[in-house]
């Protein structure tokens, strides 16, 4: 793949770029990137996994990124990192050309409150609404269609993306990235019930607050709390479809997959993995360091580090042992049934030596 076939980079020049060290040719030049298994002697590409170890003997890469375990093949150019995937990616930004929109300054259709307070630098898309007291800081570029409530603060080099809505009162850090449709502050779900049956609304008036370097995918919703705040600390992941309910603390750097739900009040610490469709249960709290794989259910707090899986989620090796026995249940039943058959026969085998029939 080739964004600009002007472009070539020698294998030295890659490795002064990406930090990487360099094994081969360091004339031969590339001019365009691509897989492992389709690229040509024109292309970089990389291995990230052993799996694809042949495919990478195999490839006609003219570059290929790979790790300081995976061992080199003569007569092949390397970049050797500790992380050949981000080595890759980093020559990849440099080849495509990346514009967030066409658009430069504040687009004359956008909506902002007199009040408002809006740094220089900052570019506003077509029909942005920006509401009364918002403040937003240099270097920070907003989509098309995106809503701003009041009082809101967004931070510097913040990138929103088009239909996002960020509701009153909440605040996003430094270098926040909002994928499309991403709703911070939404109300949180909550109801009292009376003796009737009826379900009468709790108004939610906290707030959310978004820390540095955190990423919100597209059409995740992130709850307002009910009185105090929903904390989504530094450094923080979170994919698409994702549902962080009210009063919620995520820790720093966390990664949280597609289709996960947390519900209210639970908190987790640092580096906490959780798989896609994860659901943690309310008023738990998840130690740092955890791991957590796919459809994995948290009913009560995870207060050791480890990888878990299940639900309700139990230590991964627990977990696996119990899927070889689950695997086998076919035969299990089926020696369940022979052992049955057996004692009943000697059942009734004692039963004729007890109670002999007379002649």
């Amino acid at each position: 793949m080739r964004d600009d076939k002007s472009k070539k980079f020698t294998l030295k020049e890659l490795a002064s770029l990406t930090g990487a060290k360099s094994i081969g040719n360091l004339d031969y030049a590339i001019s365009g990137i691509d897989t492992l298994e389709t690229a040509t002697e024109e292309d970089l590409s990389f291995l990230a996994n052993p799996k694809y170890l042949n495919a990478m003997r195999s490839s006609k890469a003219g570059i290929i990124c790979i790790d300081s375990h995976t061992p080199p093949i003569e007569e092949k150019n390397f970049l050797v990192s500790d992380h050949p995937s981000r080595t890759f990616q980093i020559v990849v930004e440099t080849f495509f050309s990346h514009s967030f929109t066409g658009f430069h300054g504040i687009h004359p259709t956008a909506t902002i409150h007199k009040s408002a307070k809006i740094a220089d630098g900052v570019l506003i898309g077509p029909y942005v609404v920006i509401d009364e007291e918002v403040e937003i800081k240099s270097g920070t570029k907003i989509a098309a269609f995106v809503y701003i409530g009041p009082q809101s603060k967004i931070g510097s080099h913040c990138t929103i993306y088009a239909h996002a809505v960020i509701r009153e009162k909440c605040t996003l850090g430094d270098r926040v990235i909002l994928q499309p449709g991403a709703v911070i502050g939404s109300c949180g779900f909550g109801y009292t019930t009376d003796k009737e049956g009826k379900h009468t609304k709790l108004q939610q008036l906290g707030t959310v607050i978004i820390e540095d370097d955190v990423e919100i995918g597209a059409n995740t919703t992130i709850d307002r709390s009910r009185f105090k705040i929903t904390r989504i600390c530094k450094g923080t992941k979170i994919d698409n479809l994702v549902q962080i309910a009210h009063n919620v603390e995520i820790g720093p750097d966390n990664l949280i997959a597609a289709q996960s739900g947390i519900a209210g009040s639970s908190k987790t610490g640092k580096n906490v993995f959780m798989g896609g469709q994860t659901g943690v249960v309310g008023h738990v709290t998840i130690t740092s360091q955890v791991m957590i794989a796919t459809r994995g259910g948290v009913s009560k707090s995870l207060l050791h580090s480890g990888k878990f899986a299940g639900s309700p989620v139990m230590p991964l090796h627990e977990y696996n042992r119990q899927q070889v026995h689950l695997r086998q249940i076919e035969k299990y039943l089926k020696k369940i049934e022979d052992l049955e058959k057996k004692l009943e026969n000697q059942e009734k085998l004692i039963k004729e030596f007890l109670n002999p029939t007379p002649n």
